[in-house]
């Protein structure tokens, strides 16, 4: 249906491989022209070993179920005659054991919305919500639990 690249660059930079104490920092090159530092989270390796302030690939998993529900759900709102004029999502990903081997075993969503005008009904939002998680490419290709927790009052910081 169609194609996804991601060119993945790292380079020894003079330390020792074979003794584990090489930089996990690299870049990830993308076709449209984007560049993103990545590096090995801080919590997986030393941190002289890594760039804390560089997208980790645990983080990059978090962001991308994160941005696909949202740009279903924008559409989804937008068709449905909503108009959304801030979406905040601290979306955050839990690593564990799963059946003996460490994986994100869960996705949590937190979409905070500021709509233009009265925000609709709890219950729509809710089928809004549903309705992009069923739609995410992303969402049906992944193994772990997502779960989605907008907050009550449904407004953005």
């Amino acid at each position: 249906m169609s194609e996804h690249l991601a060119r993945i660059r790292w380079q020894r930079d003079g330390a020792v491989f074979t003794d584990q104490c090489y930089s996990r920092a690299h870049r990830w090159d993308f076709d449209g022209g984007a560049q993103i530092a990545a590096a090995a989270s801080p919590s997986v390796v030393a941190p002289a070993l890594t760039d804390a302030s560089a997208v980790d690939p645990e983080e990059a998993f978090v962001a991308a179920i994160a941005s696909c529900h949202m740009l279903w759900f924008l559409s989804l709102a937008a068709a449905a005659g909503l108009c959304i004029d801030a979406y905040d999502d601290h979306a955050v990903g839990l690593m564990r054991r799963v059946d003996g081997r460490l994986a994100i075993a869960e996705v949590i969503l937190r979409p905070r919305l500021r709509f233009s005008a009265a925000p609709p009904p709890a219950q729509r939002l809710q089928e809004l919500h549903e309705a992009a998680h069923e739609r995410c490419f992303i969402a049906n290709s992944v193994r772990c639990a997502i779960r989605i927790e907008p907050p009550a009052d449904d407004a953005a910081d």
